[in-house]
């Protein structure tokens, strides 16, 4: 005998069938609209759809209220389009029944009898404000919103682009990120593209209630004129009709025309409106008490409601004082605290155990003003320590070690707004923030030149502005490339950290390193250390490496190299230079352009036979011997053709003989830190070069 199936298996597998349906029952829905437009409904039929397009238009409405972005109801254009259709097409079937046959069921009768209440004038003259306010008001002025709104979002697209880009060569996101950055800018610009469309059909349907209104009155009186009725019934029953169909059809025209107002007008939001309503309009206790103090004044002016005032006085009075209370309440936990902290280090051990924790020096410290303390912390909402986490991940990518514990503490004496990068307890880097602005910076295509707060972005030296953030969105579509407070902290940490990496590589993070590629390659590890260089040694030629940005990722072709080599010669300098041309196809890959071009500078035929000349070995490695006067000249000549093709959007290497690279290096770095210095043996076989120009100077020596 076999056992009954149970229900729930057959119930999850007609939901899944219906899920696989969607396009088609769409689709169906779409035709049964249409046919509404030919096919007459009875009584019945009509009141279910009324109250269909009644609980839909709510269902949206609410919909919309909850949202924190737009995008969030991503098919409102689409639904909009189809909500329009189908309220018409509902018109269009009660104008057929009340013009047939004189009445058009309950729901149309309801609302006609509830608003007219015995005065038909009132009842038209209700209706006809109802249309003025939905036409003139909110449909109007929810077009001019997405009208606006689509065209400052196709303005502000190059700026956004720029900032993903610029987030992304930071390391603050990965290419997963700035991919899903990048479709949500365009796909801002197709919603409030086809919102702006959308609502010029609000816009018909408001105009479309008003021709229908008059066809029904008109119309009804002459048919019901011409079977023989008396003119007043006629005038009643089919006005009655009319503005309870005209009712009926507005109230949901009404509330979808304010959920599109509150989506096009919801951009920026975090959370829903209700949460934001109370906390901005309730966030200070001030407006309130001058409220109540305005009401209390009016009870003394004659003619005024005494007793709604006193009320009204009262409500406002009490919520100042409760939001006062708030406050102070805020306040005093917060000196609790510090006060229970100040407490806790009073009664820590003051022996030599207390001090020699004092005597550690980190790696890496940042030190942040009470202002910026908000960003290292994440009941504040601040991500810092998520982002330092995401710094990692590049340094290791980039340059091939793991950067160690960076270290986040308030500091006091600094400003408020400052905040300073230690490397072993130096300050190496510092600068200010102001939290309640933006950064905006010059990309180039800035079209109206804006007034704000001048600086200099800390990570590239150029100049900026600070700006409110008022004027975020103007500030893009005016082709300013616009950068978040936090965001321009983390860039500079990170380009602080890879000026200063050949600094936090020492002797126990190479041997972590080592220890890593024996994992896997042990016989490159155990032929060098300590057979052919000692550790120290090794390190040295890795932060020569780091020091001018090569990455040393590739561990096991650096070991192999120094191994190849290291039997000739322990001349540190000279290592370094064999691993460099070993690793030639990853420097080339560093500096090519976006068209795969390496485009540089060389010296002059002769300036390069002098430098030639000129080097000599010294206790700190090869440099070169030239007159001061020869040296500011290479120096002005290089700074000034990196300045013309710098303004041409070009960034050029320098190219010269591997056997003065080193020291040419040497030479321009304190003067020129960015200016890279290649070698003709590190361009490989596959990599295009373009020689933008030749470095000249003076090369005869003064006697």
């Amino acid at each position: 005998m076999s056992t009954p199936k149970s229900g729930a298996p057959i119930m999850a597998q007609f939901a899944h069938r219906l899920a696989a349906s969607t396009d088609l029952l769409f689709a169906v829905l779409l035709i049964v609209i249409v046919g509404m437009l030919i096919v007459p409904l009875p009584d019945w039929l009509l009141d279910t759809m009324l109250v269909v397009n009644i609980s839909a238009s709510a269902t949206v409405l609410l919909v919309a209220l909850y949202n924190t972005e737009p995008l969030q109801f991503s098919i409102f254009p689409s639904l909009l389009l189809v909500m329009t259709l189908f309220r018409l097409s509902l018109d269009v079937a009660a104008t057929k029944l009340i013009l047939s046959s004189g009445q058009a069921g309950q729901v149309i009768t309801a609302f006609g009898k509830f608003v007219v209440g015995g005065n038909y004038i009132v009842g038209i003259i209700a209706f006809l404000i109802l249309v003025v306010v939905q036409f003139v008001v909110i449909t109007n002025g929810a077009g001019r919103v997405a009208e606006v709104a689509a065209r400052f979002t196709l303005d502000a697209m190059p700026g956004k682009q720029m900032s993903i880009d610029a987030d992304l060569n930071a390391g603050l996101i990965n290419e997963e990120i700035a991919r899903a950055r990048r479709k949500q800018i365009e796909s801002e610009a197709d919603f409030y593209g086809a919102m702006d469309g959308a609502s010029k059909f609000v816009r018909g349907d408001a105009i479309a209630a008003i021709l229908i209104i008059i066809i029904n009155i008109v119309g009804g009186f002459a048919l019901g004129l011409s079977r023989g009725g008396d003119v007043m019934s006629v005038l009643q029953t089919y006005t009655l009709l009319t503005i309870g169909e005209g009712l009926v059809s507005q109230i949901p025209a009404l509330l979808i025309s304010t959920a599109t107002g509150l989506i096009v007008t919801r951009a920026g939001a975090e959370k829903s409106l209700g949460h934001d309503f109370l906390g901005q309009l309730f966030g200070s206790s001030r407006p309130l008490a001058v409220v109540s103090g305005l009401l209390l004044f009016l009870t003394v002016l004659p003619g005024f409601p005494k007793i709604q005032l006193l009320i009204g006085a009262a409500l406002m009075g009490g919520g100042a004082w409760f939001l006062q209370k708030r406050d102070s309440d805020d306040a005093k936990t917060s000196s609790d605290k510090a006060a229970h902290a100040a407490q806790v280090a009073h009664q820590a051990p003051t022996g030599p155990e207390a001090v020699m924790p004092l005597l550690g020096v980190e790696t890496i410290e940042l030190e942040l003003g009470s202002n910026l303390v908000p960003l290292a912390l994440p009941e504040e909402g601040g991500d810092l320590a998520e982002r330092v986490g995401n710094i990692r991940k590049q340094i290791a990518l980039e340059l091939g070690i793991v950067l160690p514990t960076v270290r986040i503490r308030d500091n006091l004496q600094l400003k408020t707004n400052q905040y300073q990068v230690k490397i072993r307890g130096a300050v190496v880097a510092q600068h200010e923030l102001l939290m309640h602005c933006v950064l905006a910076l010059d990309s180039g295509m800035v079209r109206q030149p804006f007034q704000g707060t001048p600086t200099v972005e800390p990570a590239l030296g150029t100049p900026a502005l600070w700006l409110p953030r008022a004027m975020k969105e103007r500030a893009e579509m005016a082709g300013y490339v616009i950068v978040e407070p936090s965001t321009v902290l983390v860039t500079h940490l990170t380009e602080v950290i890879k000026n200063h990496a050949a600094e936090m590589l020492t002797r126990q993070e190479t041997q972590k390193l080592l220890e890593h590629v024996k994992r896997t390659d042990e016989a490159a590890v155990n032929e060098l250390v300590p057979n052919l260089l000692t550790l120290g040694e090794v390190q040295k030629v890795l932060q020569s490496l780091l020091r001018e940005r090569v990455g040393i990722r590739d561990l096991t072709t650096i070991l192999e190299t120094l191994a190849d080599y290291s039997p000739k010669t322990r001349e540190m300098d000279a290592l370094a230079e064999f691993t460099r041309a070993a690793l030639a196809r990853q420097i080339c890959q560093q500096y090519v352009d976006e068209d795969g071009m390496l485009r540089v500078l060389t010296l002059a035929p002769s300036l390069e036979q002098e430098l030639r000349g000129a080097v000599q070995m010294t206790p700190t490695g090869q440099m070169l011997a030239i007159e001061p006067g020869l040296a500011q000249s290479i120096i002005k000549n290089l700074s000034d053709e990196m300045e013309i093709w710098a303004d041409q959007g070009y960034h050029p290497v320098l190219l010269c003989s591997g056997q003065i690279r080193l020291p040419v290096r040497r030479l321009v770095e304190r003067a020129l830190p960015t200016l890279i210095v290649m070698a003709y043996t590190e361009i490989v076989a596959g990599v295009d070069v373009e020689a933008l120009g030749t470095v000249q100077a003076e090369v005869s020596m003064v006697a």
